[in-house]
Formats: structure tokens, sequence, C-alpha cells
């Protein structure tokens, strides 16, 4: 009896049930042949071409265990590094996913009789590492493949070679630091001319070159108006030594240190006053500093492009473009290498562009020469955090 035409209804039935997966006791692997009942696995089995592949298989068993192994290993193994990549997950997920597939190739043929006798056999060949839960056993593929090694290598060495602003800065910062340190132990340290006694006269040495040519009236005239000069100086210095042992050992203030001391306070008295617990600005480059939005875009920099109710901020990522809305304390300020421009963000010198001249790490500070405002041209001490790069 021939086979049924392909529209018939016994052919299109014949099609339904041969789709999904039929059960593994009635599937021989040296065939590559699935039965769908016990009757036909046996008539199967008792079939000429399954008794000639058995003749084959009988030869050699283990050429064929091993290829079947090395297939179920592969498929495996591709399926995991494909679908899921380098992350952790269940053994019996992946399984499951792979025997969905009618082509694939059954673990009884293999060199291994269960999941977990292959899941440890991953783990002891060093390509996956896998580790047992009370849910059971998880897998983790690891990747060796070339292309992958060497676009890590070209990350790392790029990231090494592109620091970025603030690590400049700060080997600037230390430059400076050790240079003024240096400058500081070889610059003169000047006192004041006291005279331990009244007694002690002021002598001036004119040097030897004023008695070369012997006595003269010239050189008569400049000593005579030398002791004169010197009787002034001495006069003078008793009428103020006189006068400061009248008023006493405490020394009065200048007007100019009265009048500074007061600028002083009235600085202070106004940077606390004008302070505010917003400070956000539009075109600012800030960085993201929370991990709620993962790897991609902490630690990133952004642009500011609007400001919303004070406290929020919709920013563009420089790196990748995209905008995110974050809440101010999601970002922080960034500082800028020397000689760029900065916004100053709190203080009494708010909303004011200026051009970072250094930094002080000691005291967490940074000088910065005003560029607009009122004061525009001097020269002030901001903290890190009022102040922020212009984008």
């Amino acid at each position: 009896m021939g086979k049924a035409d392909f529209l018939s209804p016994k052919a299109i039935a014949n099609r339904i049930k041969s789709k999904g997966l039929q059960k593994l006791r009635w599937y021989c692997q040296m065939c590559q042949k699935q039965c769908r009942d016990e009757n036909g696995f046996k008539c199967h089995c008792m079939s000429e071409s399954h008794q000639r592949q058995l003749l084959l298989a009988s030869e050699d068993p283990n050429k064929f265990m091993d290829y079947f192994s090395d297939e179920f290993k592969n498929d495996f193994i591709e399926l995991l590094s494909r679908r899921f990549g380098t992350k952790r997950v269940h053994n019996n997920i992946i399984y499951n996913e792979y025997i969905s597939h009618r082509e694939h190739v059954h673990m009884n043929s293999t060199q291994w009789e269960t999941l977990t006798d292959f899941t440890k056999w991953l783990g002891r060949e060093g390509l996956c590492k896998v580790d047992e839960t009370p849910k059971g056993w998880y897998v983790q593929y690891i990747d060796r493949d070339p292309e992958t090694i060497r676009r890590q290598e070209e990350q790392a060495r790029k990231k090494k070679q592109d620091l970025d602003d603030e690590e400049r800065s700060a080997k600037f910062i230390e430059e400076q630091v050790r240079r003024g340190a240096k400058e500081v132990e070889e610059t003169p340290v000047f006192t004041e001319l006291k005279r331990e006694s009244e007694e002690e006269k002021v002598a001036f040495n004119m040097g030897a070159s004023a008695c070369v040519a012997g006595p003269s009236k010239s050189s008569a005239a400049l000593g005579a108006s030398a002791l004169r000069a010197a009787a002034a100086a001495a006069a003078s210095t008793k009428r103020k030594d006189t006068s400061s042992d009248s008023r006493g050992d405490k020394k009065k203030k200048s007007a100019l240190e009265e009048i500074m001391e007061m600028e002083e306070k009235k600085r202070k008295k106004q940077q606390q006053t004008v302070r505010t617990d917003h400070w956000l600005q539009p075109n600012i480059v800030v960085k993201v500093v929370t991990k709620r939005l993962g790897e991609k875009y902490h630690k990133k920099k952004a642009v500011i492009t609007e400001v919303r109710d004070k406290y929020g901020a919709v920013v563009k990522m420089i790196d990748s473009g995209d905008k995110l809305k974050l809440d101010q304390s999601h970002v922080e300020t960034v500082i800028p290498a020397p000689g760029k421009r900065v916004l100053i963000l709190n203080g009494p010198h708010r909303d004011a562009e200026a051009l970072l001249e250094g930094i002080d790490v000691k005291n967490f500070s940074a000088t910065l020469t005003l560029e607009s405002g009122p004061l525009k041209g001097k020269t002030v001490d901001v903290a890190y955090e009022d102040f922020s790069k212009l984008a």
C-alpha cells in the first residue's frame, strides 16, 4: 500500500502527530529516528536498516559514543553562550531549552548518565563555573573567545591611556603642592628689626670703597650726612619705644586691619545667608553617582539640559547621548583641570562664571577668577561642591 497523498487527511494527521517532542524511550539515536509508540519502535528495531547500524556501532562503540558526546557538549555550550552569555543560570533551564529542538542529541547516547554528571564535568574541565545550591546546580559560561579577550584588553588599554579630567587635575595638584612646599623651604624668613636695649647704637657700614681715596671734602660731607641720618633715626626710634612703653605691651590694630576684619566678618555672614539647598543649573557638567541605573551610567558624565522644580534635572549623557531625568542627590559636581571655565552654583557669587586658577586639596576648595557679575576680575575661594564645569 503506497503512502497517502500530501494533502490527504491521513498525511495531515501524521504530520500533526510528528510535531513536537516524543517520548525519549522510543527514539533511536543511531538511526536518528523518533517513533510515536511502542509498536512502531519495536518494528524499527527489527528493521534491516537498524540492524545494519548496530553492526557498524559494534565495530567501534567508543567512536560513536565520543561523537555523540562531543555533539551534545558543543550544542549545549553554544546555546548557553548565545542565549545567556556569562550570566549565572540553572542547568535545568538550559537543558529544557536545548531538548525543545527535535533534532537534538539525546543524553542517553552520551557518556553522561544524568544532567548533574554533565554539569560536574563542565566544572572539572574549566568550561563553566558551577556551584550547587538547595535549588539545584547553577552554571556560568567562561568566555575564552580570542576576539573577546582582545576586546577586553583593548578597553583596558584605552581606559589606562584616557585619563579623565579629575585624574589629570589630581596629578596637577600634587605637582603644584610639591613645588609649593619646595619654594616655602627656600624662601627666606624676614623678622622685625628690634633693639634689645635703648643704649644700643645704630651703626651703618658704608663699605670699604668710601675710604679708598683718602680723606677728602666729599667723603667728609658724606660721613657728616650719614651721622645726621643715624642720629635722626635713633631719636625717632627712641620716641616710638617710649610711646609704646607708655601704651603697654598690647599692640593696637591699625585702621586698615580693622576694616579688613570687618569685611571678612561681613563676607562670612553673607555666605551663610546666601546659601541654598538646591544648586542645579542648566549647561553644566555633572557626574552620575547613583547605582540604580546600572553600570552603564554609574560614574559617567552628563550635561544638564533642563532644571525642573529646583531639585530635578533632565541630563544628556556625554558618551551615549541618552537622556535621563535625575534628582539632585543622584549627581555631583565636576571639577575640571585648571584653566577651564566653571559656573558658581551656591554662595554669594551664585550664577557667576569664573576661571579655575588652582585647587587647594587640604581645604577642599579652589581659587576662581570671576568673569561676570559686579565683582568681575576678583579672585575668590569656593568649595568643591559650590561650582561645576561649564558644558
